[in-house]
């Protein structure tokens, strides 16, 4: 895979081809005015030695800007030709590579539509998650108002099944048509609370599926 170097340079080397290049041409300038800045002072104390010499220091000073000024002249000349070098053959990624992170679109590439059509599908999935999660939590919702309804009806339950204990202990002939309204109504109740168990029972199906 043939990929554009200069898209790795920053990430390859951890700075840019330009940015080392103009570190060295700036310490190299800042090592040479240091160095005239020596060979200043040098000249300086072989001038104190030499109490009959009409050369001045303020002379010295002009032949020492001169020389600097020369000197860069000339570095910046060669400094051309080494800058060409240097991104040619040192800090130059050849196209045939290829960085570790960037394998997988080696391994599995994928045209522009492709990409499109993954993150459209993306999409998709990503909604059909929220409305699956939005009816997971109806289902939890309803199933907490079929437990309610569940013990309400247990409790009613309960005090039909004491109530004709009651009947069948004391019960006489004027109760005998109350105490069949009172069975049939409890067994309707119990049929009631058998549907609200079923549904429970799905309702908890429903949701582990979810």
């Amino acid at each position: 895979m043939s990929v554009d170097p200069r898209a790795y340079e920053a990430q390859f080397f951890g700075f840019t081809p330009q940015t080392c290049l103009l570190r060295i041409y700036i310490a190299f300038q800042d090592y040479l005015f240091e160095i005239m800045l020596v060979v200043e002072s040098v000249i300086l104390k072989k001038l104190e030695r030499l109490p009959d010499s009409k050369i001045t220091p303020f002379q010295i000073r002009k032949s020492t800007e001169n020389f600097l000024l020369f000197m860069r002249q000339q570095f910046d000349k060669l400094f051309g030709t080494m800058e060409k070098v240097l991104l040619q053959l040192v800090l130059n990624i050849p196209r045939n590579v290829l960085l570790p992170e960037d394998k997988a679109h080696e391994q599995y590439p994928y045209s522009r539509e492709q990409f499109q059509a993954l993150q459209d599908e993306i999409k998709q999935l990503q909604q059909q998650y929220r409305a699956e999660a939005a009816a997971g939590q109806a289902l939890r919702a309803e199933l907490e108002e079929q437990k309610v309804v569940q013990a309400e009806l247990e409790k009613i339950l309960q005090w039909f099944d004491g109530l004709e204990n009651v009947c069948r202990e004391h019960g006489t002939g004027n109760f005998k048509e109350s105490f069949s309204f009172l069975t049939q109504n409890s067994k309707k109740l119990r049929d009631v609370l058998k549907d609200v168990e079923e549904k429970n029972k799905k309702i908890q199906k429903c949701e582990q599926l979810l």
